[in-house]
């Protein structure tokens, strides 16, 4: 039996080599490797727009702690109510409740499992201090819908972008429009550390401020210290160690160079999933429930950091077994996150809150997506696939 991994990691020895140069430097830590990540990434993010004003960019230690610094730096504490979405990662809420507020969730588009601008709009309520937005599986939501929103409203908006860099929609891009957007280098992301992220912003007020959270709220990093005599620092508020290393960067700066051709290989093999799946599998192209569609509709450029496609009801997890027994890698991203455990204890939300959230959650299966899988890799996908959907 022929494995296809639900990924593979894209890191080699142009990564490796950056990484060894590190080791014989002063810093592996928070240094200049840092830095010039942060401003290649600022620059990578206005690609193509001269003059554009890159954001800054401040990197993390996660995702999760940049969502919970952009947060912070946003003031946001006990009594706030921030609105986000239920089809998403755990983190998103976390870090919302990690500072003693309330997520606000909202249900979803059917055709894109994007937060929808309506439910939002209908959600805002006195304690409303900002919105959350998901760009899942690396489509941006509609921007242009949630700023005109929180213009009229006062609030701000901090983009979860764990699932891309690279997205556009509207012309608009990551940080664009929104107050902050944070960036995932997780395992599994496009761009990867191991573990990593970053914030980007277009406020210098607020980028000085994440500067100062992620490296416990002191004054002074070791680099600013290094190098002169010896400088006095102060802690200023409290803050977290949160921050990106040297050895990370490094990595990514590699992966950053090549961002633009990966995105073209994991867009090639999007479309040939699309179109054979369709072939295999016809019922996608018409199976709905809620409106949900059995394959997502393209919102503008996508990452294509997940290619997904939704199970009829009831058979997801049979399909799910399916897969695994023929050596075929998959994830589910996500099941609506209201309905776990401590979320559903906590926030006291019942199954038929969010329909179409729920919907997708219990439809969704993502399969490999990776930039280097061979069209028979992908072809194995699709028959096994299209087996266990027809049972054969």
């Amino acid at each position: 039996m022929t494995r296809v991994d639900f990924y593979r990691h894209q890191l080699g020895e142009d990564e490796a080599r950056e990484w060894r140069k590190v080791l014989d430097t002063t810093f592996l830590t928070l240094g200049p490797q840092v830095g010039t990540f942060e401003r290649e990434l600022g620059a990578y993010l206005i690609r193509g727009r001269e003059s554009a004003e890159a954001p800054r960019v401040v990197g993390t230690s996660s995702c999760s702690m940049g969502l919970l610094l952009a947060l912070r730096a946003h003031d946001v504490g006990p009594g706030d109510e921030i609105i986000t979405t239920p089809m998403t990662f755990a983190a998103t809420a976390n870090a919302i409740l990690h500072l003693g507020a309330a997520p606000v969730f909202v249900d979803v588009e059917p055709d894109t499992g994007l937060i929808d601008p309506n439910a939002v709009r209908a959600a805002i309520g006195p304690k409303t201090k900002g919105l959350m937005p998901v760009h899942l599986y690396g489509q941006l939501a509609d921007m242009r819908a949630l700023r005109a929103l929180a213009d009229r409203h006062h609030l701000f908006i901090v983009e979860d972008s764990a699932h891309g860099i690279e997205i556009e929609r509207d012309g608009i891009r990551p940080g664009e429009l929104g107050d902050a957007a944070v960036f995932s280098f997780y395992a599994t992301k496009n761009l990867t550390c191991g573990d990593g992220g970053a914030i980007a912003t277009k406020h210098a007020h607020i980028a000085d401020r994440l500067v100062r959270l992620r490296n416990h709220g002191v004054s002074k990093s070791a680099a600013d210290r290094h190098g002169g005599q010896y400088q006095h620092w102060d802690l200023i508020e409290l803050g977290y160690k949160a921050n990106l290393t040297d050895l990370d960067a490094s990595l990514l700066r590699v992966q950053l160079s090549k961002s633009e051709a990966k995105r073209e290989q994991r867009e090639q093999i999007a479309r040939y999933y699309e179109a054979h799946l369709l072939e295999a599998v016809p019922a996608l192209s018409s199976l709905s429930g809620c409106g949900v569609p059995g394959l997502i509709a393209r919102r503008g450029r996508s990452s294509h950091h997940l290619f997904t496609l939704h199970a009829p009801l009831g058979q997801r997890d049979a399909l799910l077994s399916h897969l695994g027994e023929h050596g075929i890698g998959t994830a589910v991203n996500y099941r609506a996150i209201h309905l776990l455990t401590y979320l559903q204890e906590r926030l006291h939300l019942s199954r038929g809150t969010f329909p179409i959230a729920e919907e997708i959650g219990d439809r969704t299966i993502s399969i490999p997506m990776f930039p280097t899988l061979e069209h028979s890799e992908a072809d194995r996908v699709v028959d096994v696939v299209a087996s266990g959907w027809n049972g054969r």
